[in-house]
């Protein structure tokens, strides 16, 4: 079989050349040039028309659609981030620190899926055969129908899969593999791209769902081309500190479930562990009250969250205030700062803040701002909150506080957990009282600390 010839195409401008330079001859871009492999040619005219002849044209009324069966993995938190369970030709796309727990979760997964009857592949091009099956035994993991394949060529893994057909294959990971047609190395731009796209056309065309394991860059970002997000059914995040035992997988892109929804794990001597009540990983638990802590009835996909926000405020000793968040947006903290000044007449503007989110969980929604702004106030006053109090809602310039998504649900999951008030906005009120929780509806930023006063 002949080998595929290569061209170097600009990502800017979509100028080819026949061999890599530094500076694209089409619109002058330096480092640009990517690898790619080059069209044959052919009579246009005929090749279009006889496509044209094969496709066939429907009206969107006319396509029936089904509900795709799911296959559930046997880890419960892993199928509420994937929305049910594995989809028969889909393609997942995980990524995630270096030792943060993808490939023991994967290979948790397909053990359970092998026991279960079906046929699976675990595909490594990182690690050796008998490092995979040393990581087995140490998790006490069922190895008696997982299929094994150390491998990092493109073409036998494709002769592979098509051979023994298994229901679902992981790939650990993309960046290792290369493709025999391009000339560059593995985890380069093209051979990344070139074996994900080959990958993702062999799942849509022979049902097998494929879940590649992905690096990240130091930023936290998947390495490798962003079209690599773009052509994959679900993109998973793996969050957490290294530093604790505690793992989160957050769906960012899921064409078959909802995305955001949040997977909570532990991660034991015997793999990760799925924890069923999370709300309890993010409250401290305080000997006495202590000022400057509030809670924050957050929304993660379908499941309400409760977490603790905790702020510092301490005179500034440098001309100018230092403002730090962990796990929230620091630009929105100087936001909610100025809104405190402006309608509340709180001034911090002399003052260090620090505000932090318990439990390494990384907040994203701006339904936030209220519980952040009462923790900020909570901690200038040097006086606590209410116990069992939380709060919830997003905060205006104009002062104003506006309603969250499925207040309802917040209100029901705070009241589970005892807690007695919740101080929210007033288009959040409910039409009928959730049992056991007492709410306080306010409308403005000035109302909600004021009413801290009489709390």
């Amino acid at each position: 079989m002949a080998k595929a010839k290569t061209q170097y195409t600009c990502t800017e401008c979509g100028a080819s050349a026949p061999k890599w330079q530094g500076q694209c001859p089409g619109c002058g871009q330096w480092n640009t040039l990517v690898e790619t492999i080059a069209e044959s040619g052919g009579a246009g005219g005929h090749r279009y028309a006889s496509l044209a002849a094969s496709g066939r044209v429907q009206r969107l009324a006319e396509i029936n659609p089904r509900e795709e069966p799911r296959q559930p993995t046997g880890i419960e938190e892993f199928d509420r981030v994937l929305g049910g369970g594995l989809v028969q030709g889909g393609v997942v796309l995980i990524g995630g620190d270096p030792g943060i727990g993808k490939s023991t979760l994967l290979l948790q997964a397909l053990s359970r899926l092998a026991e279960a009857g079906q046929p699976v592949l675990y595909v490594s091009g990182e690690e050796s055969g008998e490092q995979v099956a040393l990581r087995a035994r140490r998790l006490q993991l069922p190895m008696g129908h997982l299929q094994l394949l150390a491998e990092i060529g493109l073409e036998k893994i494709l002769a592979v899969l098509n051979a023994e057909k298994p229901a679902v294959a992981v790939i650990d990971s993309i960046q290792t593999m290369y493709s025999d047609a391009l000339q560059s190395a593995p985890g380069s731009v093209a051979q990344v791209r070139e074996c994900a796209a080959q990958l993702t056309r062999l799942a849509k065309q022979s049902g097998i769902c494929i879940i590649l394991v992905g690096h990240v860059t130091k930023e936290g970002a998947l390495a490798g081309p962003r079209v690599l997000e773009h052509i994959v059914d679900t993109v998973l995040y793996f969050e957490g500190d290294a530093h604790s035992s505690f793992r989160l997988i957050r769906a960012v892109k899921n064409r078959f479930g909802a995305v955001n929804e949040l997977g909570v794990f532990a991660m034991t001597d015997k793999g990760l562990r799925g924890v069923s009540n999370p709300s309890a990983l993010f409250l401290s638990q305080h000997a006495q009250e202590v000022p400057g802590s509030c809670v924050l009835v957050t929304q993660e996909g379908t499941r309400p969250l409760l977490v603790e926000v905790q702020a510092l405020v301490d005179t500034a000793h440098t001309p100018s205030a230092r403002r730090l968040t962990v796990g929230l947006d620091a630009n929105r903290l100087a936001m909610l700062l100025a809104v405190l000044h402006r309608h509340a007449g709180v001034a911090c503007f002399d003052q260090d803040v620090f505000v932090n989110a318990v439990g390494g969980v990384r907040i994203q929604e701006p339904a936030a701002d209220l519980a952040v702004m009462l923790a900020i106030v909570s901690s200038l006053r040097n006086k606590p909150l209410p116990p069992k109090l939380v709060a919830f809602g997003e905060v205006g310039l104009a002062g104003e506080i506006r309603p969250a998504v499925r207040g309802q649900e917040r209100l029901r999951e705070a009241a589970k957990l005892g807690f007695g008030c919740a101080l929210i906005p007033r288009a959040n009120l409910p039409k009928q009282m959730v049992k056991g929780i007492e709410v306080i509806a306010v409308d403005r930023v000035d109302q909600a600390v004021e009413r801290l006063r009489g709390l």
